[in-house]
């Protein structure tokens, strides 16, 4: 026996005029007005813009490479940023920060000034949707008071529409984060706890001036040298292979290209070095290096078995972070 239809009926939901879509229950009716429930409606497409992962969220900002490391590779730095069309009135200084106290995502101070958190987890795919959003409310926050964690709209602006595309990034690095307070040395509870625990883990980090996005940092047992690279991914492993495998891949004595990772959609080769190679041991060395990548870069033929065999190597140890 045929199931028997459900007659159709005229949607009784609310009509919206003005092409915004409210938030509803999942079950409850769309706003639309299309007689379906809100997951099955609007809700589907509000659930995916909030979930699909933008590979490149840092693409067109200047210095991407370095908004990548501050993100993944930084304990400790800060960069003043320049919004498009200057700062509002009442906000001094918007500066962006690795990591902020409580993880809070941004802070307006009492002077009215904002810190941004860039190391927060974010709710969404597009890190740049989320840390537009948390800025634009900063920039209104009462003076004084963190700035919580919200879901942006999909449809919301991103860093890319909200700083000024001719700005600068320049990213000074700390040693410790007292940079969260006007006065860190007095800090009590909850705030000077975070502060102690924040310090003890920041691992000792530079950033070179000879070369742009290479970090040194400082570990127990050795040290490394991690470089944040633009070149397409699959070009950059072909020039590394080349390099490696004519036994000029390294920095130096006692240093070696351990392999890489992915971050953000960017390339990020590895290096180890000695326990006493210090940032200033490894400037000329990574000017040496960036020349010789140049011109494997700018090579065309094909791969030799050799070549191949480097290539493959670094493909296997190759980590996506993001």
């Amino acid at each position: 026996m045929a199931k028997k239809r459900r007659p159709q009926t005229k949607a009784t939901g609310p009509q919206v005029a003005n092409g915004e879509i409210p938030v509803v229950g999942a079950r409850e009716p769309c706003p639309c007005g299309s007689g379906r429930r809100y997951k099955a409606c609007h809700g589907r497409e509000a659930a995916h813009a909030a979930t699909e992962l933008v590979q490149r969220p840092f693409e067109g900002l200047p210095d991407e490479c370095d908004w990548v490391a501050l993100r993944e590779l930084v304990p400790a730095a800060t960069v003043e940023l320049s919004l498009a069309g200057g700062l509002p009135e009442g906000v001094p200084s918007v500066t962006l920060a690795t990591v902020l106290p409580m993880a809070w995502p941004a802070l307006r101070r009492d002077s009215g000034a904002v810190l941004l958190g860039l190391q927060n987890d974010t709710p969404s795919g597009d890190i740049s949707r989320d840390l537009a959003d948390t800025l634009r409310r900063a920039l209104t926050a009462d003076p004084g008071t963190p700035v919580s964690a919200e879901r942006a709209p999909g449809d919301g602006p991103r860093l890319q529409d909200l700083l000024d595309p001719k700005g600068t990034f320049s990213p000074t690095l700390h040693e410790g984060f007292e940079f969260w307070l006007d006065d860190a040395a007095n800090a009590t509870g909850e705030v000077a706890a975070s502060l102690e625990r924040a310090n003890a883990a920041a691992i000792p980090t530079a950033r070179l001036t000879g070369v742009e996005a290479a970090y040194w940092c400082e570990t127990p047992e050795k040290n490394h040298l991690r470089w944040v690279m633009s070149h397409p991914e699959e070009k950059l492993l072909d020039a590394l292979a080349r390099l490696h495998a004519a036994g000029a891949s390294s920095l130096g004595e006692n240093t070696r290209l351990v392999g890489s990772f992915r971050a953000h959609g960017l390339t990020v080769p590895v290096w180890d070095l000695p326990r006493g190679m210090s940032a200033e041991d490894t400037e000329k060395p990574a000017v040496d290096l960036a020349e010789r990548l140049a011109e494997a870069l700018a090579s065309d033929t094909p791969l030799t078995p050799e070549q191949r065999r480097a290539r493959g190597g670094l493909t296997n140890r190759q980590v996506t972070l993001s």
